[in-house]
């Protein structure tokens, strides 16, 4: 599949073929133009409905039910965050996480490009979303994970028999390792930040955007980890304003959970460039990334928006948890309450005027964090350093 991609920092332009980062060292995303885009009149209510600014492929199955979430209308958080609260609850996905959008859009493009296998570097939620989607689809899925992944984890990812290897060695290297693998083994790596998943996750944007057109929302906060869905998000409001479909997009804030903290400690610092940390236990696992891949591009997203990006300790997480659940009647998962913990924190430091609409980003429901009935499972354990002997071996 022949797709141009660009740099958001330098502007280089290439092709998808070359790889998730630009020579200058950012990530790079598909090259998208939106002059002419217009919002749909009729149609799905999937992610696909936004064709026009998508790649194009022919998603079936499992695919073509991703995105289409709701925007809850939260009036019982409205004392707290001081605005008018709006909750979009990408549970509703067909795994129960945003993830679905960019396994959907990187699955099926892999598909018509005539790929047999896809694989992901994930030890939770992308792992479980790719699974699907290639079972959907059948196509093989490699899944790389750390080698002190806990069995239970395991478990919840082998339900949809994906090839799981973990790796013994530095799990940060191995984003950077999956993509030479995938040049070397003709695997698709649909990982964190690449081109493909964030074109599916910029979809999320898209909805919160028609849903209050003409005008959009003041402001959205969401949960960032890798710094994928976040630009993705950016991205869209970027591509609506270029659509001359929003005069004024919103402040984007993101939030970390404080244990692993680098990309709100670089911003912070006033730094534009994010430095990788020595992280934390925390509630907020899924988003404890200490080397986000796209860390510069979301204090890029920050700043051109005039939002933010902070973090909140556990306790705050937790509290927040509840109040979700409490009040508006939605049970997520741990790292999705850092979006309503960092509204009220900004709420604090005065970010937010009571006519706002803000919305809220709950990433993934909580109702799959514990499987009880998940089998039990082990997976080959493999030095970093002959991870392409192992992916050959398996899925030669």
């Amino acid at each position: 599949m022949d797709l141009s991609v660009a740099c958001y920092a330098c502007g280089r332009e290439g092709a998808l073929a070359d790889g998730p980062r630009c020579p200058c060292g950012e990530p790079v995303w598909l090259d998208t133009d939106p002059t002419d885009f217009e919002w749909p009149t009729t149609g799905e209510r999937s992610l696909w409905r936004y064709r026009e600014l998508l790649p194009d492929v022919d998603p079936a199955g499992l695919a073509a039910g991703a995105g289409g979430t709701p925007l809850v209308r939260a009036p019982r958080l409205d004392d707290s965050v001081g605005a008018t609260v709006h909750v979009k609850f990408e549970g509703a996905n067909p795994t129960g996480t945003f993830k679905d959008r960019g396994s959907a859009v990187g699955v099926a493009a892999a598909e018509r490009a005539g790929y047999d296998a896809v694989g992901t570097v994930s030890h939770g939620n992308m792992a479980r979303s790719m699974a699907a989607h290639a079972a959907s689809a059948g196509l093989d899925c490699l899944v790389l994970v750390p080698a002190d992944i806990p069995r239970a984890r395991l478990g919840l990812i082998a339900r949809h028999d994906p090839t799981i290897l973990r790796v013994d060695g530095d799990y940060g290297r191995l984003y950077e390792e999956s993509v030479r693998v995938d040049r070397e083994q003709a695997v698709a790596f649909v990982n964190s930040d690449t081109p493909l998943r964030v074109a599916g996750q910029k979809t999320t944007g898209l909805e919160i955007a028609e849903s209050f057109a003409p005008d959009g929302p003041d402001a959205v906060v969401l949960p960032v980890s890798s710094g994928g869905h976040a630009s993705g998000i950016w991205k869209a409001f970027r591509e609506v304003r270029a659509a001359g479909l929003l005069d004024d997009p919103p402040r984007l804030y993101f939030v970390q959970a404080a244990a692993c903290a680098p990309i709100a400690e670089a911003w912070d610092r006033g730094d534009d460039a994010v430095t990788a940390v020595e992280g934390g236990e925390t509630v907020a696992y899924s988003i404890a990334n200490a080397d986000p891949p796209s860390g510069n591009r979301v204090l890029a997203a920050a700043r051109q928006t005039d939002g933010a990006v902070l973090a909140v300790d556990d306790d705050a997480i937790l509290a927040a948890r509840r109040a979700l659940a409490e009040r508006a009647g939605l049970f997520v998962e741990s790292a999705c309450a850092t979006a309503l913990a960092g509204a009220n924190r900004l709420a604090e430091r005065g970010a937010f005027a009571p006519s706002d609409d803000v919305v809220l980003v709950a990433t993934g429901t909580g109702y799959t964090e514990r499987d009880l009935d998940a089998p039990t499972v082990d997976a080959e354990t493999v030095p970093l350093a002959d991870l392409e002997t192992a992916v050959a071996a398996r899925l030669g």
